[in-house]
């Protein structure tokens, strides 16, 4: 269903039925008491203890692919696996911006 859906999103938006570029980014968010200790972390960057999310976008707006993590894992690692998951499920995707959080081993 959210993938006819989505079909029907990208249609009305243009031409393209599959997105061919991206928007990776994450987010620090607070953890409540009720998170369980194992998958809260703290980062020391934005000094938050708790979770972080991890998105990917395309230019129309729509979330191919979405990953939670403890906030202490650093952009980088966490965009491996969700670049992965996204460049598996949609081939045209051949252009993603990032912030400087991802450079290095992950660009190349």
């Amino acid at each position: 269903m959210p993938d006819r859906l989505r079909g029907l999103v990208r249609e009305d938006a243009g031409p393209a039925l599959e997105p061919t570029a991206a928007i990776v980014d994450s987010q620090s968010v607070r953890a409540v008491a009720t998170v369980p200790a194992s998958s809260r972390g703290y980062d020391a960057g934005k000094k938050v203890p708790g979770r972080k999310r991890h998105i990917v976008v395309d230019c129309v707006g729509l979330l191919p692919a979405v990953m939670v993590t403890a906030a202490n894992v650093t952009d980088r690692d966490a965009a491996m696996p969700l670049l992965e998951s996204v460049r598996a499920r949609y081939r045209k995707i051949v252009l993603v911006w990032a912030d400087g959080g991802y450079a290095g081993r992950l660009v190349t």
